[in-house]
């Protein structure tokens, strides 16, 4: 494998360290695995399953929220400050969501739901987006029902039950997930009706998209040419099973000054793989979420 190295210009490498200094001071002293919760993942849609089995609704590309019936938590355990107002009257009754920004707003998402002083302003912009009840017990159909009943009665516009709708065949799911990207979705979400809430992945939830994705671990950057000069060209990125390969595309200026810090976690985009293992047309997309 060839052998990367890199010759920062002083304004890139004083960028690079001033971003490194910022993920560090925002990084919590301690790890919140041990709050994280026991949250309902989805597998891959495949062929071959009965499709009136399931519901289909729009996965809302944000931030996954979590209210435990006291607070709003992050995937990955973390605390989400909002303002007062945003989650006054909530239930007890733990909800399973996506804190969304909007369509193509992923990053606003992000900004804004990291911040340990809340920005009312962008938070008047945002959305809770519930699609499930974990403590419920019923099944999904079950609990579909009761949240359904449950979100008008708290009387907050920006809480919004997500639209769930039967369909029976493969042709229509294909209609609807062409509508949701023409509109600036992304993917759909296929919810088993007689499924239970469980922490763990299988194929009660299953995640339908145009393209696949995959975590990587930033290991070394490039340097850009041309337009590119004095910023990050490409990075390389290494997978779980220790491929090493450049991610060029998918990069605004600004992340191009201030990429993601070495030994962080991103998520890319790609259509299938190469011969040698390495993923084809691969694009950045964001510094993954826990």
């Amino acid at each position: 494998m060839k052998k990367y190295s890199i010759t920062r210009s002083p304004t890139y490498l004083c960028a690079t360290l001033a971003f490194s200094a910022v993920l560090w001071l925002m990084s919590p002293a301690t790890s919140a695995a041990d709050n994280a919760p026991p949250l309902m993942l989805a597998n891959s849609y495949h062929p071959g399953i009965r499709l009136a089995d399931y519901w289909v609704s729009e996965k809302y590309d944000g931030v996954r929220g979590y209210w435990d019936g006291k607070q709003l938590l992050t995937r990955g355990g973390q605390p989400v400050i909002a303002p007062h107002w945003f989650t006054a009257g909530w239930p007890a009754t733990p909800m399973d969501g996506e804190l969304w920004a909007g369509r193509e707003q992923f990053n606003l998402a992000v900004s804004t739901t990291r911040r340990e002083t809340p920005d009312d302003s962008a938070w008047r912009g945002m959305r809770f987006m519930v699609f499930d009840l974990p403590a419920h017990g019923g099944t999904f159909n079950q609990r579909l029902k009761t949240l359904q009943d449950l979100i008008p009665k708290l009387k907050a516009p920006w809480v919004e039950a997500v639209a769930q709708t039967k369909i029976s065949n493969h042709a229509t799911l294909q209609r609807i997930l062409e509508r949701t990207v023409s509109q600036g979705g992304e993917v759909l979400m296929l919810h088993r009706g007689a499924s239970f809430y469980q922490g763990l992945r299988n194929d009660d939830l299953l995640k339908l998209k145009t393209h696949e994705d995959a975590e990587a671990t930033v290991v070394a950057y490039l340097p850009g040419k041309g337009k590119y000069q004095g910023m990050m060209g490409a990075l390389v990125v290494e997978t779980p099973q220790g491929l090493r390969f450049k991610l060029g595309s998918g990069f605004n200026d600004d992340q191009r000054r201030q990429p993601p810090a070495l030994g962080s976690l991103i998520t890319y985009r790609f259509r299938g793989l190469n011969p040698s293992g390495i993923p084809r047309f691969a694009s950045f997309m964001r510094e993954y979420q826990q």
